[in-house]
């Protein structure tokens, strides 16, 4: 086991991963930029290494700077938790040329799983179920497009190879907007991911947004962790998610379990992982691998009673998988509220100074958050300050606690989304389960009128 950790991250993320590294008695470095000097991840930390200003590309994204940390702190490995350079390749590739373990996936896999094109390719090679659509990236010849959007049928969805967080994909609904689409898409990819590249799929008109998690360590073993119903998103922003998915047959989920563990060994892959699905009419089809942890792990981790974050610390410290796939047992339902510093229905960004933080507490709650009271939100960061999970014998049971907790919270000094969460966790439709990753929004636009 590692002796030193750098956590190479912000944030609720950047706690939990250092509450991981106390519990396995392994030091935690926290690196931070000027913004965050006075966050509670800082101040508990072993060590604490400034890198930068506030802005992210000259701190958190500043490759340089992070490995300069591990170096003078003796640090042994480097976790990224998610976001900024966890899916980086040629980060991961430094960590590694630098003598420093990557608590993560290979750059191969990284790199590989990073561009949808490519993962695309390597899950049909694995047999794993993908939208219908074109194999392989867009021509540039128009008439070869429109070939292939008419072989695929409308509506259609171009998407770039590289995106990410729900940028970089434009619905087409007819032959005329078609070109345009594509290369409107192809300018926001490269301006925004560096990487023009995009590809085409059928458009699914109600999916689900499931998703299967994975563990797999460096002895060829692999385990899948049931699967999270994330369809409750704005924008391919989610904002609810849950375990196990409502109204899905076992059988089913168990057979895209096996075809996902079954992948990871065909690709040699290691680390925690999440294979990304739409789920429509009895139907999975994948998306895209995302190769880090998750935001939603905790609804995983309550329902199977596995600590993701220090399962990726173990196998990449050399760790056999502590269990086999039959030991994993689901228990009960999770659901997980993610609390964003922004108003409710606009989802502008709310930062500044919270001048009371209460959060919930009892049977079955959980709150993942770095805020406190008195803690300054900076305008600099993604909005998200916190999560609140809950746990029950039954999905009803993790409801009701739900409800109980978001009531119980307290929150004041800037505007967060409780108030949303506060009348979706008693929607008529959500409290049924099984709502599409289209039902938030239509679900907005019914609320205006």
């Amino acid at each position: 086991m590692f002796k030193k950790i750098l956590i190479a991250n912000r944030g609720e993320i950047a706690l939990r991963i250092q509450r991981a590294c106390r519990e396995l008695g392994v030091r935690a470095v926290i690196v931070y930029s000027e913004a965050d000097r006075d966050a509670k991840y800082v101040k508990l930390a072993d060590e604490a290494v400034c890198i930068g200003p506030p802005a992210s590309a000259q701190s958190y994204l500043n490759m340089p700077a992070i490995i300069a940390a591990a170096e003078v702190t003796d640090a042994e490995a480097i976790h990224p938790g998610y976001g900024f350079l966890s899916e980086n390749a040629d980060f991961a590739e430094r960590v590694q040329q630098s003598g420093f373990t990557f608590i993560g996936p290979t750059p191969e896999s990284i790199r590989v799983m990073g561009d949808k094109v490519a993962a695309k390719q390597a899950m049909i090679k694995s047999g794993v179920p993908t939208v219908p659509g074109a194999e392989g990236a867009l021509p540039d010849d128009p008439k070869e497009i429109i070939r292939q959007a008419r072989a695929i049928g409308y509506p259609v969805i171009i998407k770039a190879a590289g995106g990410g967080g729900g940028r970089g994909m434009r619905v087409v609904h007819t032959e005329a907007a078609l070109i345009h689409a594509v290369q409107t898409t192809r300018a926001e990819a490269g301006a925004a991911f560096g990487n023009p590249t995009v590809y085409m799929e059928k458009f699914l008109e109600n999916p689900r947004h499931i998703e299967i998690q994975v563990l797999a360590d460096t002895h060829r073993n692999a385990v899948w962790l049931g699967e999270r119903d994330c369809s409750m998103q704005r924008r391919h922003q989610k904002i609810i998610e849950e375990a196990p998915a409502p109204g899905i047959p076992r059988r089913v989920i168990e057979r895209i379990g096996e075809r996902c563990v079954a992948a990871c060994k065909k690709i040699g892959y290691r680390g925690a992982g999440t294979f990304e699905f739409l789920y429509e009419n009895g139907e999975f089809y994948f998306i895209e691998m995302n190769t880090r942890v998750q935001v939603e792990h905790p609804v995983t981790e309550l329902v199977t009673g596995v600590d993701i974050v220090q399962m990726q610390i173990k196998i990449a410290a050399g760790e056999k998988l502590p269990f086999t796939q039959r030991q994993i047992e689901m228990r009960g339902h999770a659901i997980e509220c993610r609390i964003n510093a922004e108003d409710p229905y606009k989802f502008t960004p709310s930062p500044g100074r919270i001048t009371m933080w209460h959060p919930p507490g009892g049977p079955g709650v959980r709150v993942d958050s770095h805020a406190y009271t008195n803690y300054f939100v900076p305008p600099n960061y993604d909005s998200m300050i916190g999560k609140i999970i809950t746990h029950g014998d039954t999905r009803e049971q993790a409801l009701a606690r739900m409800r109980t907790a978001l009531l119980e919270t307290v929150i004041e000094g800037i505007q967060t989304n409780t108030p949303l969460h506060r009348e979706l966790v008693v929607d008529a439709k959500f409290v049924e389960g099984g709502t599409s990753i289209h039902y938030l929004e239509g679900w907005m636009a019914q609320r205006k009128r």
